[in-house]
């Protein structure tokens, strides 16, 4: 009986765990707000809590607050149904003067178990001085002002070294956030090495003071930027067709026109400003050890035995971290010795792209072999790169290095150890350099079965050297196909677009939209630039509609891709739409490219 209630106890006692173990207790409120303005601040719990306990606020005032409110649902997985409850306390808030500013973590129990909010960190953006005349300028007119929408582009710096990197970022700012982007078309980022910061999926719309205004304001793009040469390099202007939905004030005509208002849609191509950027190059004096590396970095290196055993690995890992160029940073040398069998260095990358540059850490594993017993030295392993908050060359340096090699298994004083270098995982040991005659099982042979100066024995020549004629010839022939570049871009086309549609079905499957929808824009205009023999940049949709019209592809087909090249455009910023579109419009560029491929025949 005693066995029966302590497992009865244990398995209440797992239950509660399990329960307490699934509370979330979550803060939320804007990223942005107005100084002057009211804002919510919102707690949710999915359980029934009590003493919730929130923190100081002394740059906001308490307007009012807690106000509660509670969601009981029911919910079903694998035919087995579960109950929830959510419990939401919203408090309203005024920011009291502008800035940035952190609310701390909230407290609130549950069934005797203290819990803890996330912090939260608000930006309180200066009142919009110019808001109500902007609001009476965009009433009073069915057009966009400059003002009303725009892009621009942001760079972090203007005056860089060679190889240091630099953010841009691409941001769209509007009135009311209402907006449509189709055909956008980024710089090229000539002279530079662009590495893109991962952004969410789905844009989120977030309040930003700009120029003495507030607007509603969403990042489409950044990317750090790594100058490839010295002097004044330019960041072309970007285009963006944009749709909007604007207010419109008329004369009411009937009591129910004051009650509903009017719109209309307004397209407008927005472009952004170049820039230049002044990149000056890394001053002379650069150190033997120099690894092309510009930014921030640190080196360990680790040995993986200081005594080993001839015939044994020995492996130094060298570990460059920090922030800079990671990615065409060069190996540091390792020098072993004369008798060492080197292996090629094993190379794992760790690195991230984030607004605040390109960071992470690169792992270089070194592997040799010793064959002969010994005591040995790796020198000093040295790292150098330019530190652009110095303006100056840094060199790490670690070691040298002793390493002691006794004698191997099986090896006699002085013995050497035979390696095959074409395959240096096979390794023979040969004690001895006497091998006793094989004196049995000796079999003769005739004359006739000689291979010598049989016909067989010709053909093995005369076959090899007609092979090499023929392959000659092939050769020769593709050589001349390969000197046509717009010959061979013309028959790799489909190939690269079929490559391309491949990994948009793999973004369509994972339901990743936006990458999806850019993936197959890529094919599209790769496949159409290798098509036709023009570059990318000078594609336009004008200009490839009368290149196919010159090809003779009918009009239907035309107006295919066409169709196709929009809903791509306008689908990575439209709203979420059903999820069988994705699909028929892969279904569709495949067979559109396929009768593409029937038609144009070069």
């Amino acid at each position: 009986m005693r066995k029966f209630v302590l497992l009865f106890i244990l398995s209440l006692t797992t239950g509660l765990t399990i329960k307490a173990a699934d509370v979330v207790f979550k803060a939320s409120a804007p990223v942005a707000v107005v100084a002057g303005q009211q804002f919510q601040l919102a707690y949710t719990l999915n359980a029934e809590g009590r003493e919730l306990r929130i923190p100081e606020m002394p740059d906001f005032d308490v307007l009012f607050g807690p106000s509660s409110s509670v969601v009981h649902g029911i919910r079903y997985i694998n035919g087995q149904s579960t109950s929830e409850t959510t419990v939401t306390y919203t408090y309203v808030l005024m920011a009291k003067k502008e800035g940035t500013f952190t609310i701390p973590p909230a407290t609130i129990k549950v069934n005797n178990s203290n819990y803890t909010s996330n912090t939260l960190t608000v930006k309180v953006l200066p009142p919009d001085q110019a808001a109500a005349a902007q609001s009476q300028s965009s009433a009073s007119s069915s057009g966009l002002s400059e003002t009303d929408l725009f892009v621009v582009m942001q760079v972090s710096k203007r005056s860089v070294y060679e190889q240091e990197g630099f953010l841009v970022t691409f941001k769209l700012y509007s009135r009311d956030g209402q907006v449509g982007l189709k055909d956008v078309k980024f710089p090229e980022f000539e002279g530079f090495l662009a590495q893109e910061v991962e952004l969410p999926t789905e844009k989120q719309w977030t309040l930003d003071n700009y120029n003495g205004s507030n607007y509603q304001m969403v990042v489409l793009k950044q990317t750090v930027l790594f100058p490839q040469r010295p002097g004044k390099l330019t960041i072309e202007a970007g285009r963006f067709d944009a749709s909007v939905r604007v207010r419109t004030q008329q004369r009411p005509r009937s009591l129910f026109d004051d009650f509903f208002d009017a719109y209309q849609t307004v397209n407008k191509m927005l472009t952004t400003s170049p820039v230049t950027i002044d990149v000056a190059p890394l001053p002379s004096g650069k150190p033997a050890s120099y690894a092309n590396a510009v930014g921030d970095f640190n080196m360990k290196v680790e040995l993986s035995s200081a005594n080993v055993k001839a015939n044994e690995a020995v492996t130094i890992k060298v570990n460059i971290s920090g922030n800079g160029n990671l990615r065409v940073v060069k190996n540091p040398a390792v020098t072993f010795p004369n008798d060492f069998d080197v292996y090629d260095p094993k190379v794992e990358n760790n690195i991230r792209t984030t607004a605040a540059g390109v960071s992470g850490s690169k792992t270089i594993e070194y592997m040799a072999i010793p064959r002969y017993a010994g005591d040995f030295e790796i020198p000093a392993i040295q790292f150098s790169y330019f530190d652009t908050r110095t303006g100056t060359y840094k060199t790490l340096s670690s070691g040298p290095y002793t390493l002691h090699v006794e004698k191997g298994e099986g090896s006699g004083s002085g013995a050497p150890v035979v390696s095959n270098f074409s395959n240096r995982e096979n390794v023979r040991y040969i004690g001895t350099d006497i091998h006793y005659l094989k004196v049995k099982g000796i079999r003769f042979i005739t004359k006739s079965d000689i291979f010598f100066g049989s016909f067989l024995y010709y053909l093995c020549y005369l076959l090899p050297a007609l092979l090499f004629i023929v392959f000659f010839f092939i050769y020769r022939r593709q050589v001349r196909e390969n000197a046509n570049i717009a010959l061979v871009r013309t028959k790799k086309a489909n190939k690269m677009a079929v490559r391309r549609l491949k990994n948009a079905g793999k973004l369509m499957r994972e339901n990743k939209k936006e990458a999806f929808y850019e993936e197959v824009l890529r094919a599209l205009w790769g496949y159409l630039s290798d098509k036709l023999s023009i570059p990318q940049s000078g594609l336009t949709k004008d200009n490839v509609e009368a290149e196919l019209i010159k090809y003779g592809v009918e009009e239907s087909l035309i107006r295919e891709f066409m169709d196709i090249l929009n809903t791509c455009e306008f689908a990575r910023y439209a709203p979420s739409q059903a999820p069988d579109t994705m699909d028929k419009l892969y279904k569709l560029t495949v067979n559109a490219i396929g009768d593409m491929e029937n038609t144009i025949k070069k």
